[in-house]
């Protein structure tokens, strides 16, 4: 029993300390945004207009991206490197970092070795350099000051559709932040959960109603099957005789063994067929005639006095 406790509490401490990994994984990063000509548009920590890349943190947890990479070719998925020993490489739960698309990575973390340009491809890719996380291709029609985004698709931003000439909104959320999930406007709708609790305890009703309907008939109808069944076997056990072999019998057994025998084998027969007696051996009932007092002559004579 303590071996059994000691191992369950071992695998409860594995599977605490596995969450915050899944909370830290790179695969729920996304190119939310792309802009590639700015002219009026964010500025550097220089004062420079550069194209720009956006990343959306998809999850509601903290994720690092050191050592992961930037490139907008296919063939060198490598081409920037994020550096692996910058400690502010890391976006909140629903947050986005923007990367300067500038050409000079000697300027900073936050800074490409490469510049935008438009009808390319730029992908994230993770950090052993070969597994392509998320990908936005860039219109080659892409206007001056307008960006090509990802917006996501409902509160919990799991799927996202291309927007393209959209407005620019860096380091922003890209949907509408304003949205209200279900459970907010339900809340809103009946403040005092009366309706929810009607719905929820109709559903139970129903559901323990169909519940009893379904196996009350499983019940009657696995009962029938059964008396239908043990009826059938004492029948064929019996032989069920026609009237006329039965009323044979009975003429027979009137002649040859008397009114008391035959009164009892009825009996025994009855009894039998009503399944009210059970004999030990199978399909075979034994009876024995023996003298039975009603006819035994000694008991007719008359006892005398003793004088």
């Amino acid at each position: 029993m303590k071996r059994n406790r000691l191992i369950l509490a071992a695998l409860l401490l594995a599977a605490t300390a596995a969450l915050p990994l899944r909370a830290q994984n790179p695969t729920d990063l996304r190119i939310s945004e792309i802009l590639v000509e700015n002219t009026k548009g964010l500025t550097d920590d220089y004062g420079e207009r550069n194209g720009w890349i956006e990343v959306f943190n998809n999850s509601n947890g903290t994720v690092r991206f050191a050592g992961c990479y930037l490139s907008d070719d296919p063939a060198d998925l490598k081409k920037y490197h994020i550096p692996s020993t910058d400690r502010s490489t890391a976006v909140g739960p629903r947050q986005s970092v923007v990367f300067y698309a500038g050409g000079d990575a000697s300027k900073g973390t936050y800074y490409t070795n490469f510049k935008l340009r438009r009808g390319t491809t730029v992908y994230l890719v993770s950090n052993d350099g070969r597994t392509v996380i998320d990908c936005l291709e860039i219109p080659a029609n892409l206007e001056a000051d307008k960006s090509v985004m990802k917006v996501p698709v409902g509160i919990k931003a799991m799927d996202f559709q291309v927007k393209e000439n959209a407005v620019p909104t860096p380091g922003a959320y890209n949907g509408d932040v304003d949205a209200k999930t279900k459970s907010q406007i339900m809340k809103e709708k009946d403040p005092t959960g009366l309706v929810l609790v009607l719905i929820s305890v109709s559903t139970v009703f129903l559901s323990l109603t169909i519940l009893a309907f379904v196996f009350g008939w499983i019940g009657k109808t696995s009962q029938r099957m059964l008396d239908g069944g043990g009826k059938k076997k004492r029948r064929k056990a019996a032989g069920a005789p026609s009237p006329e072999v039965a009323t044979a019998i009975a003429m027979a057994l009137d002649q040859e063994l008397g009114g008391e025998t035959y009164a009892a084998i009825a009996l025994a027969l009855h009894q039998y067929l009503a399944s009210a007696c059970h004999d030990t051996e199978t399909y075979r009932l034994t009876i024995r005639h023996a003298a039975s007092g009603w006819n035994n002559k000694v008991l007719n004579f008359r006892q005398l006095p003793k004088k």
